[in-house]
């Protein structure tokens, strides 16, 4: 080791892996260390923009709390979420989008055609379709994890004034493979820019806008686990998600509707329906193990 230098160095660190390492811990950390001393070689990286970075990572660990990651908010304005998504995500099913920041466990069960509105202002919004196999087939007892913005823009988790698990459901579907809620529409909103991530926005000058959406994780034994978002195709932010997490395959429509005679049945409203309301039509595709 005595005669490292920035030509040797990267295989002395693949060198001084052990014969015990894993092996797809070993091509991962391979991978990583080449590229990144290529990276800093092919820059001339200097102390202070190497310290600059250790700074943002640090300050991302002090901001960070069970309500938010900023680690995670790194990865997907970096653009690493949505593409570690797309490698991942097969072609049979429904594409996979960006879990945020902002998920948290533990959401009340929903029963199929639910009130997630509530008491929630806006609009009313009957969301619903069907989960299927790549072939078609309902998939009989699919769990949903629904989660979203009020109308203000925030997350429950961000926002005190707010119930606790505010328009956040769990819904286990039956066997016609349908799931069913009323809501209110997301609006639009930014990321957290007032830590490190911000810093990045700003040096780059990129807006933090993400476009209105739905997020949803659905799981069902013997298919995989669909992670995703639903995104309205009228939303200005559509075309410049800051955390690029639109695909074309996502995007839905909230149709409206002013006649009493059209809302749709099935639906357990806990509070008056808005003239005029919306309705959501998205079905679910889930891919096989």
């Amino acid at each position: 080791m005595r005669n490292v230098n920035k030509d040797t160095i990267t295989q002395a660190f693949i060198d001084y892996m052990g014969p015990d390492t894993d092996d797809r811990v070993r091509y991962l950390l391979t991978e990583l260390v080449r590229h990144i001393h290529d990276y800093v070689r092919e820059t001339g990286l200097t102390h202070a923009e190497w310290r600059k970075a250790l700074e943002l990572l640090f300050k991302a660990g002090e901001i960070s709390d069970k309500e938010r990651n900023e680690f995670v908010l790194f990865s997907d304005v970096l653009g690493l979420s949505s593409i570690v998504d797309m490698v991942n995500s097969p072609d049979e099913g429904t594409p996979s989008s960006v879990l945020g920041p902002f998920h948290i466990l533990g959401a009340p069960d929903l029963p199929v055609g639910g009130d997630l509105k509530r008491d929630n202002a806006g609009a009313t919004v009957f969301v619903q379709g069907r989960v299927t196999g790549p072939d078609g087939t309902p998939v009989t007892g699919a769990e949903l994890e629904i989660w979203q913005t009020a109308d203000n823009g925030l997350y429950s988790n961000l926002d005190p004034s707010q119930p606790e698990y505010n328009l956040r459901g769990h819904m286990r579907i039956g066997d016609d493979g349908m799931y069913r809620f009323t809501t209110v529409r997301p609006a639009p909103y930014t990321v957290p820019d007032d830590g490190p991530v911000g810093e990045l926005l700003h040096a780059t000058g990129r807006h933090p806008w993400r476009p209105s959406h739905l997020h949803f994780i659905i799981t069902a034994p013997g298919y995989r686990t669909l992670v995703t978002e639903v995104f309205p195709v009228d939303d200005p932010y559509l075309d410049q998600d800051a955390v690029f997490g639109v695909r074309e395959r996502l995007i839905m429509e909230y149709v409206e509707h002013d006649d009493a005679a059209e809302i749709p049945q099935g639906y357990a409203v806990g509070s008056e329906v808005t003239m005029p309301f919306c309705i959501v039509d998205f079905d679910f595709v889930l891919a096989r193990e």
